[in-house]
């Protein structure tokens, strides 16, 4: 089955050196461009998208609030930030609004490759240097508004969340657990009413403000 991605990009020669990586893996295609955020949530009303590929400082509508639309009216979709700056406060405010990913066009292709297949898998990617700047900025929230709220999840829930404060995408989080992918959906799903969490990227910073991680 092909995914279907739709890369929003504002410098065309870097859209398609970037198409060419992903396209590299028979199981992506490319199936839309933009240029800026205002063409991106056009394209998504017009064509499927299973995942975007998302830079951060683009004219009109930047990354950021892009992925603040996009989530808004299409919850499921699959966001990966791309961008030259590492500055933990694009990945930080990004990842708050529901993207799945935060990695570096320095970073090399099958960075891009493995990160896109492990968000399809339900995992989080945060580039290594980005995630250094960001837990410090997690963790000193852990002692404000969650440090004296009981957690309402059983011991297993608890350790699901751990595992996608990990990172882990569904598949190994069943294998760690010995639980079928199913089963760990339907906790996944549990676990987000009981928190009153939008999806799994909040799932691991509710982690990682808990120390759960």
């Amino acid at each position: 089955m092909t995914v279907r991605i739709l890369l929003v990009e504002d410098q065309a020669i870097v859209r398609n050196g970037l198409k060419m990586i992903i396209e590299q893996d028979s199981e992506f295609q490319v199936v839309a461009e933009a240029s800026n955020g205002i063409e991106a949530l056009k394209m998504i009303e017009k064509v499927h998208i299973d995942l975007i590929i998302m830079d951060v400082r683009m004219p009109e509508m930047n990354g950021i609030e892009a992925t603040k639309r996009i989530r808004t009216r299409f919850p499921n979709m699959r966001i990966i930030i791309l961008t030259t700056f590492d500055d933990d406060e694009y990945a930080y405010q990004t990842l708050k609004d529901g993207a799945m990913g935060f990695i570096l066009k320095s970073s090399p292709p099958e960075k891009l490759l493995t990160s896109i297949h492990s968000v399809l898998d339900g995992g989080m990617v945060i580039q290594e240097d980005v995630a250094a700047k960001l837990m410090p900025k997690l963790l000193q929230q852990q002692y404000t508004s969650f440090e004296k709220q009981p957690i309402p999840l059983s011991e297993r829930e608890l350790e699901i969340v751990k595992l996608v404060g990990e990172g882990k995408t569904n598949k190994e989080i069943a294998n760690a657990l010995f639980l079928s992918v199913g089963t760990v959906k339907n906790h996944i799903t549990n676990i987000l009413q009981e928190l009153e969490l939008r999806d799994r990227t909040q799932i691991a910073i509710y982690a990682i403000k808990n120390g759960l991680v």
